[in-house]
């Protein structure tokens, strides 16, 4: 069994296992006309099931003929222009390079003496984050496993610096439509069952201020301790971005500690003509950026960043056999000082070989293109009576829902836009997602593919209507 580990003896097996992977992915990529088959649950689960784990196969192609069957015959393709769902994006091939070269090499970002090079370029590639946000010289940061991960360790810093062990006291500020990870990392952190307080939102999904300062006012004169607000700059289901100046002069009345959670909206900061949308983030203490959403990057690729690199403290713990203080002392930069993990892939990698290869500028012209195009799928929905519309994109979200003509039960047609997400993904031809607006279901566009047109959009909307109308008439007969 020692010809399968990866060595100088077996150099030439490795090169030609991974060239034969790479072979039948770059065939699939090249000859699939849909994003999806269309598969069931029921009809999947019974071949992964039947697979004996303790029978080997002991051949590289059989499995790889075998892992077509299960996996990538019936895999989401991402890359696909008529994907449309979540916020998950194409990836750009210099970081599926880096993601192949990471992985060969195995490096764990704990320890310098487990990575070097690659602690010295993560840290590079947080200097360069934190310099486009506009954090200051004191800035830093860590890689993490994504936006969850990022807000959940931002939030551990502020509950540290809100200097209190009364946590049932402690309250976090943040939009009724910002990511669930915040009232997720609150429990995580124990806090209370009120510790959040959603704050509304005006008509274009953006945190109103006027409330926010209600609330903490209000907070104030409980005696309760504000811990945090949390700004979004792009939240998931509306792609909208909060007035972050007007919070970041709020929290500095307040004295609470600001995080924005840009994981969708980091995009912008390569952006060429939107970069002005993330005005005031530069006044955040700490800030979520993911690179696998906005930056095309493979999963998971994703950082936390603060204003003061001292509140990372709060994150470090000492083991005698891994990171000593003395170390400290040595000037021996062990990243795991800084984070929540300790064995820690060199994700930073994939970001280096995509800016060493197509440069910032590179990334924000893919990211003004998706954003170009939800404005076009805006204007198409805004003059087509068979849909509404909920807000006009910041980013590249789109949330709007079929309007029948000739029904006008809300509860008849929230079931015709469910029926019609479900069929066109059981279709295969398209996958889109859903969500609520006003208690009513939505479907939603998340427009991150720079090679989907507006041609794409407008057959997906008439397939939506189609099965729509399908299931009305069905319903129709039915009733009859």
């Amino acid at each position: 069994m020692r010809s399968h580990l990866l060595n100088d003896l077996t150099a030439e097996h490795y090169r030609r296992s991974v060239t034969e992977g790479v072979e039948r992915v770059a065939a699939k990529l090249a000859t699939i006309d849909r994003p999806f088959t269309g598969i069931t649950v029921d009809a999947l689960a019974p071949r992964i099931d039947e697979i004996d784990l303790d029978r080997p196969l002991h051949d590289t192609t059989a499995v790889l003929d075998e892992l077509e069957e299960l996996y990538l015959r019936d895999a989401v393709y991402f890359h696909h222009p008529r994907y449309l769902a979540h916020l998950n994006c194409p990836v750009v091939i210099p970081a599926v390079l880096g993601e192949a070269v990471l992985s060969a090499v195995n490096s764990s970002l704990d320890t310098w003496d487990q990575s070097a090079g690659g602690t010295l370029i993560e840290r590079r590639l947080i200097d360069w984050t934190t310099a486009r946000v506009g954090l200051g010289p004191s800035a830093d940061g860590v890689f993490t496993s994504g936006g969850t991960q990022s807000n959940l360790q931002a939030l551990l810093l502020a509950r540290e610096e809100a200097k209190t062990d009364a946590l049932a006291e402690l309250r976090i500020f943040t939009s009724e439509v910002s990511h669930f990870s915040v009232k997720k990392s609150a429990k995580l952190l124990g806090l209370g069952q009120d510790a959040v307080v959603a704050i509304p939102v005006d008509h274009d999904k953006r945190m109103q201020t006027v409330a926010l300062a209600h609330e903490l006012e209000r907070c104030k004169k409980d005696g309760l301790v504000p811990m945090a607000v949390v700004a979004t700059a792009g939240t998931t289901d509306f792609g909208s971005i909060d007035p972050l100046p007007e919070i970041a002069e709020l929290c500095a009345q307040y004295g609470v500690w600001m995080h924005v959670d840009a994981a969708y909206g980091c995009g912008l900061l390569v952006s060429h003509r939107r970069r002005g949308l993330l005005d005031g983030i530069e006044r955040a203490d700490s800030v979520t950026v993911d690179y696998h959403k906005s930056f095309f990057q493979p999963v998971s690729s994703s950082a936390v960043l603060v204003r003061d690199a001292a509140t990372l403290r709060h994150a470090t713990y000492h083991a005698e056999y891994l990171n000593p203080r003395r170390m400290v002392q040595e000037r021996i930069p062990n990243q795991v000082d800084k984070s929540l993990q300790t064995t820690r892939r060199f994700d930073a990698l994939k970001l280096w070989m995509t800016l060493r290869t197509m440069g910032a500028d590179g990334i924000g012209e893919l990211f003004d293109e998706v954003c170009d195009l939800a404005a076009e799928g805006w204007r198409l929905l805004a003059a087509d009576p068979r849909f509404d519309v909920v807000v006009e994109p910041s980013l590249s979200t789109l949330v709007f829902r079929y309007i029948p003509a000739a029904v006008t039960d809300p509860a008849e047609i929230d079931r015709a836009n469910l029926h019609a997400r479900k069929a066109l993904f059981a279709s295969g031809d398209a996958v889109v997602a859903g969500t609520k607006a006003g208690g009513r279901h939505y479907l939603k566009f998340t427009l991150l593919n720079p090679e989907t047109t507006a041609d794409d959009i407008a057959a997906v909307l008439d397939l939506i209507a189609g099965h729509a109308e399908q299931y009305l008439g069905d319903s129709l007969d039915r009733a009859s």
